[in-house]
């Protein structure tokens, strides 16, 4: 299977992406990542799959004075559908295992710079993101547990 062809891509989506790193996760059943993003010079495009299991994919537009901010995407990749979600800079982005592991695959367009690193709650009231699973049963980093809603993400920025 060919997972990526430069040309195809960019075609698809439109722009001019030029991919400079490529990441790989393993997670198990009921583990959240997110919402993550990059700000300023360092912000981050990304071309996000799923190698190995089921994940639930949450993007949200944060770009100040887009008609959709603050609107999620959602969708359902998997190593059986071979789905990829391009999710472009100015996007916070999140998934939730859904299989009992997963791994999860994604270029970037930018390099991570921490300083520059941000993040929104998953469970912010105004997303209003269902993850599929009862919240309380979630496995969340000590890092993502902590992350401020939209409005106070926002004013980060």
């Amino acid at each position: 299977m060919e997972s990526f062809n430069e040309k195809t891509f960019q075609e698809g989506v439109g722009q001019n992406v030029h991919f400079v790193q490529d990441n790989q996760s393993f997670s198990t059943k009921r583990v959240l990542r997110g919402l993550h993003y990059q700000t300023g010079e360092h912000a981050q495009a990304k071309l996000v799959r799923v190698i190995d299991g089921e994940v639930l994919d949450i993007a949200v537009d944060i770009r100040p004075g887009s008609e959709t901010y603050g609107e999620k995407v959602s969708i359902l990749l998997s190593a059986e559908n071979k789905k990829q979600l391009f999710i472009p800079r100015g996007f916070a982005h999140g998934f939730v295992v859904l299989s009992d592991t997963a791994t999860f695959f994604y270029k970037c367009d930018n390099f991570y710079n921490k300083e520059s690193e941000g993040g929104i709650s998953y469970n912010d009231k105004t997303i209003n993101i269902d993850w599929g699973f009862p919240t309380d049963s979630l496995i969340i980093s000590e890092k993502d547990k902590v992350q401020p809603n939209l409005e106070n993400a926002k004013k980060a920025w």
